[in-house]
């Protein structure tokens, strides 16, 4: 082989970046440990990232990707088509253009309209409403700047990522927490993109697997977690904005992690921006490709391999744009709890947690609290549900260039993104989950059903979806790849 090529994107592209810092004071509580609502402070602030592209060839008719990079931990079915809508409205792109991706940072707040009356709640509704305009300013400014964009793909590791499904042998079940012999995929998918007029950098894009879940609850500050001092690290070595794509962490998370400590959310970012460097600085220069130059007789017989140009053909083929959407139908859990029977128990716990206040036991308060908190969320997750005897799961794929890009709803668990990358060793995947939120909750794989994890308590979907997802993925993946090559 004389010459080595690498991975490589070309299209339109367009970045903004817009703060989205809630205020102070508003309801923070998302954990169901954590004993205050309002939030108190700042730690650092959150940021939504847009990112608009097309293809170089765009026809009048085409339509262009706008993916949006949001610092939350997810929005709630209303709540996420209540942004899409307004946004839709406000910039005259259509809805099912833009792919929202959460960070799922767990400390920056809940903000779903069922908290408008707990302290602080009454402040959700216009800040949603604020989230939704700075996502459509920002929208229009990257559109306004679309220019002509080579993306080069890379990857490195780190080690930050850990398995969080341990067994306490005391308590005799799983609890939620580092499991050091489970496994977990340290790839750190990494993107450049350069300006093709002077090689600049536009944008890097950051793809990694890892609940952001450093600070819990005791933490009351507003903060993006580790993708805070992720991008700052980033965005200090390359002057461009960093896009962060939260992988298939649904098992995932940091090795060092729930705790109130501020400090060790900022250790955890700094890991994973030095590991990001190192992949930037491992990819070759912009639209370049390497070429071997001969022997060179020295103390040895040298190879000698410099850059040059990329051929007509590989430009040609990273010019390639093409989206595909479709649907799987997955089943419901046979025991997916009605509406009535969680009000019932929430109004059950609501009862006792008056009651433990009332008679000073500060832990039983606490727990029912927390309880309180479960039954919420389990409200939430099945209000949208309609009576369907399958869930209709949406796949959203671009085949751009060299590169496929995958957007899902959901958390999922990680063996997918592992099983996706083994089968397409030699096609760039971008696996972004949290895509325009979490109708479906968590997709844990077979092996982790009847366990008693957290996951499967709150997943919506029967076992076997995610193998089911995984298989057609696998098939469309392979078309897109197929088709571009044919």
């Amino acid at each position: 082989m004389q010459t080595v090529e690498f991975p490589q994107s070309r299209c339109l592209a367009g970045v903004a970046r817009r703060d989205i810092t809630p205020p102070v004071g508003i309801y923070h509580r998302m954990w169901g440990a954590a004993t205050h609502d309002r939030s108190t402070g700042i730690h650092r602030p959150l940021t939504t990232t847009i990112l608009v592209m097309q293809p170089e060839d765009a026809r009048p008719e085409s339509k262009p990707a706008v993916f949006v990079a949001v610092d939350h931990c997810l929005l709630w079915n209303r709540e996420m088509n209540e942004l899409l809508d307004r946004v839709s409205k406000s910039t005259g792109v259509e809805r099912s253009q833009i792919i929202v991706f959460f960070s799922h940072t767990h400390a920056a707040g809940l903000m779903g309209h069922e908290r408008v009356d707990l302290p602080g709640g009454e402040l959700i509704p216009q800040y949603l409403a604020d989230v939704a305009d700075a996502i459509s300013d920002g929208i229009r400014e990257a559109s306004g700047q679309l220019q002509s964009t080579v993306l080069t793909y890379g990857t490195d590791r780190c080690s930050l990522a850990t398995n969080r499904d341990f067994k306490d042998e005391t308590l005799g079940r799983y609890v939620c927490g580092f499991n050091s012999d489970g496994e977990a995929d340290d790839t750190v998918g990494v993107v450049r993109l350069a300006k093709t007029a002077d090689h600049s950098t536009l944008a890097t894009i950051v793809n990694y697997a890892c609940h952001p879940t450093t600070l819990a609850w005791d933490n009351t500050l507003i903060s993006p977690d580790y993708p805070g001092a992720m991008c700052e690290v980033i965005e200090a070595a390359t002057d461009a904005p960093c896009f962060f794509i939260q992988g298939a962490s649904g098992d995932i998370g940091p090795r060092h992690g729930f705790v109130g400590d501020t400090a060790v959310a900022d250790q955890n970012g700094r890991q994973l921006g030095y590991a990001v460097l190192a992949a930037l600085e491992s990819l070759p220069p912009v639209d370049a490709r390497m070429k071997y130059g001969g022997a060179v007789i020295s103390g040895a017989t040298i190879g000698s391999w410099g850059y040059e140009e990329c051929s007509t053909q590989q430009r040609e083929r990273a010019n390639v744009w093409q989206e595909q959407r479709s649907e799987v139908a997955l089943d419901y859990r046979d025991d997916l709890p009605r509406h009535d029977e969680l009000q019932q128990e929430a109004a059950d716990w609501k009862a006792k947690e008056a009651a433990a206040v009332e008679s000073g036991n500060a832990d039983a308060a606490r727990d029912a609290r927390a309880m309180i908190e479960r039954m919420t969320r389990r409200l939430v997750r099945v209000a949208h549900l309609d009576d369907a005897e399958t869930y209709r799961y949406p796949i959203r794929l671009w085949k751009m260039g060299d590169a496929v890009w995958v957007a899902l709803d959901g958390e999922h668990y990680n063996v997918l993104q592992r099983n996706l990358r083994h089968h397409f060793p030699n096609v760039p995947l971008i696996i972004g989950t949290l895509a325009n939120g979490s109708d479906v909750w968590y997709l844990p794989d077979q092996n982790s059903f009847g366990k008693g994890l957290y996951q499967e308590d709150a997943s919506i979907l029967a076992k076997g979806s995610l193998e089911k997802l995984e298989a057609a993925l696998i098939d469309q993946i392979e078309c897109l790849v197929k088709s571009v090559h044919e």
